[in-house]
């Protein structure tokens, strides 16, 4: 046996659960495809990386099972997360919504801390390793994979496999945890690009496109599920955290409203300002909410050089529906080249919640976001893959 277990894929559940096997006095060799490990750390967050949030719980998941990452969380909390990065010179600092990144660090300080503790432990992490084939024995697992144009082969009687999802593909993403499962006959819940840009085309796409780089502070929602953050237009759709925070929900064919003004009422507004200053036309009254651009945009809907005191009911009843409830039909999404996370994956059925080992399998374990688990925007599914690295660690 060459080690202890061979971890397939160095991004965050894998360094996570390489390091804790370390604390264990376990021997683990990691196989990494790209030239470095934790690719996606290093781009997370803009290079800063929002490496957990104070809230994280099993509420901002989605999962066929949303009770399945419980026991996990339980095994490593948030909590756990802050001293671990406190320990190696990392503290975090709130940005917004419990989004925590390194005070006066990023997201290169966060990898060192995972490839700095592995050296310590002589936990091997090897790049450039391409897997082609992987051989179940009844008492091991036998990995042949490729470097410089050479074939090395490794045994282990433990297997764990973090190689993530599909989201950007030129960061190395691949779809080898998916390959290797169906292969198994493991049941697959149906993948799609998530927390990703949504597309407008058609009769509308223009009236998006002239807005391209303008930012306005919304409600959005669906019948599912609702967020209050920013959109960003953009000149092929819409963007923005509460944007990505609804494409997680959001289905072809589904309307998604605006609620372009949050924590109040445009018809208390036109009301107050009737009686104030009924000749403010509605397009003053608009820019102090908007930029000039937005609300000139808005023109397309509404009687902006129309004085309040002079607007009709139907009028009013027209700006209320524009305000508060803007609709619009996405045609898609921007597709994995520009999702942070993959919805679906590995059905969590196949998996003991427990331990994150395979039920059909043993000594085989699955972690981070290969498995059905997508956490909404904001640090969430970084949590969760070192909690399920932690977890898997904890049982190779």
């Amino acid at each position: 046996m060459n080690a202890d277990a061979i971890i397939i894929g160095a991004g965050a559940c894998g360094l996570m659960c390489a390091v804790q096997a370390g604390y264990l006095g376990k021997k683990v060799i990691v196989l990494e495809k790209n030239e470095k490990p934790g690719a996606k750390i290093l781009i997370s967050g803009g290079g800063r990386c929002n490496y957990t949030n104070q809230f994280a719980s099993a509420e901002q998941f989605i999962s066929a099972n949303p009770h399945f990452i419980k026991s996990a969380f339980t095994q490593w909390t948030v909590d756990d997360t802050i001293s671990f990065f406190e320990t190696y010179g990392i503290t975090g600092k709130e940005k917004t919504l419990g989004q925590l990144f390194p005070d006066d660090k990023n997201a290169k300080d966060v990898v060192e801390v995972f490839t700095s503790i592995c050296e310590d432990f002589g936990q091997e992490i090897r790049c450039n390793a391409d897997v082609k084939d992987i051989e179940i024995l009844p008492e091991s697992f036998k990995v042949n994979y490729e470097k410089n144009g050479k074939t090395v082969v490794l045994t282990a009687e433990k297997l764990v496999i973090t190689t993530g999802g599909l989201p950007i593909p030129k960061m190395g993403a691949t779809d080898f945890a998916l390959r290797f499962a169906r292969k198994q006959n493991l049941k697959i819940i149906e993948t799609a690009p998530a927390l990703v840009p949504l597309t407008i085309t058609g009769k509308d796409e223009e009236w998006f496109a002239q807005l391209s780089g303008n930012s306005v502070f919304c409600e959005v929602s669906n019948d599912e599920i609702s967020f209050e953050e920013n959109i960003l237009f953009t000149h092929w759709g819409l963007s923005g955290p509460a944007i990505l925070q609804i494409s997680s929900f959001w289905r072809r064919g589904e309307i998604v409203n605006l609620n372009l003004l949050p924590h109040q009422d445009i018809v208390s507004l036109l009301d107050i300002e009737r009686k104030n200053n009924g000749k403010t036309l509605l397009s003053t009254l608009l820019n102090r909410f908007y930029t000039k651009k937005f609300t000139d945009a808005l023109g397309k809907f509404l009687p902006l050089n129309k004085p309040v005191a002079a607007l009709t009911k139907a009028e009013i009843d027209l700006i209320e529906q524009t305000i508060h409830h803007f609709k619009v039909k996405p045609a898609g999404d921007k597709g994995y080249d520009k999702a942070e996370v993959m919805r679906g994956g590995i059905d969590t059925n196949e998996i003991s919640s427990k331990t994150l080992e395979c039920k059909k399998i043993p000594n085989l374990f699955f972690g981070g976001e290969c498995l059905d688990v997508t956490g909404w925007l904001g640090g969430y599914n970084f949590q969760w893959a070192w909690a399920s690295g932690f977890v898997i660690a904890q049982n190779i």
